[in-house]
């Protein structure tokens, strides 16, 4: 039976009830066009043409409309280029068929560049951002080498910046 979040789900494994490495990649494309929208990813408050998110972007996007389903945050001055390739990104995540999807190490990779060609800018407006950067960098690091559970190697690299109160043990 298949199981997930609906809104979420690859469409091809609701078909197949097939399990492969690249039904992460569709819901993680999911996952970033909510970022993008700041829209959830299925709604029925929503015209039932915008009701899936995906879907919706996918039109958008083909019609040359990016901007306008862009959330107003996520818009600033000499942003637009790294808006478009990460759009661009989305829709090889959302390819209908699994195998027309990039691996989840080559979209890790290709984030990885993007927020690198944008350290400078954001590294002189962000107080924090050598902290932010070493634990970016060691969540992508791992995502690129396929080890691990992300999850998990987040939460240890967040756990050895934190300075915890006399006899609180690790």
């Amino acid at each position: 039976m298949v199981q997930g979040t609906f809104g979420y789900l690859d469409p091809e494994y609701m078909q197949t009830n097939q399990l492969t490495e690249k039904n992460d990649v569709y819901s993680f494309g999911v996952v970033l066009v909510e970022l993008l929208t700041g829209k959830k990813a299925l709604s029925y408050d929503r015209p039932e043409e915008e009701r899936n998110l995906a879907s919706y972007f996918l039109s958008t996007l083909k019609q040359g409309r990016l901007f306008q389903i862009l959330d107003d945050n996520n818009i600033c001055e000499g942003n637009s280029e790294q808006l478009i390739a990460v759009s661009m990104l989305v829709r090889r995540c959302l390819h209908v068929k699994g195998e027309d999807r990039p691996r989840m190490k080559e979209v890790a990779m290709e984030l990885e560049g993007l927020r690198l060609s944008a350290r400078h800018s954001w590294e002189q407006t962000e107080p924090y951002a050598e902290e932010k950067e070493s634990l970016l960098s060691v969540e992508m690091n791992t995502l690129a080498n396929g080890e691990g559970n992300s999850a998990r190697t987040g939460f240890d690299s967040i756990r050895d910046h934190i300075t915890l109160p006399m006899g609180g043990a690790r």
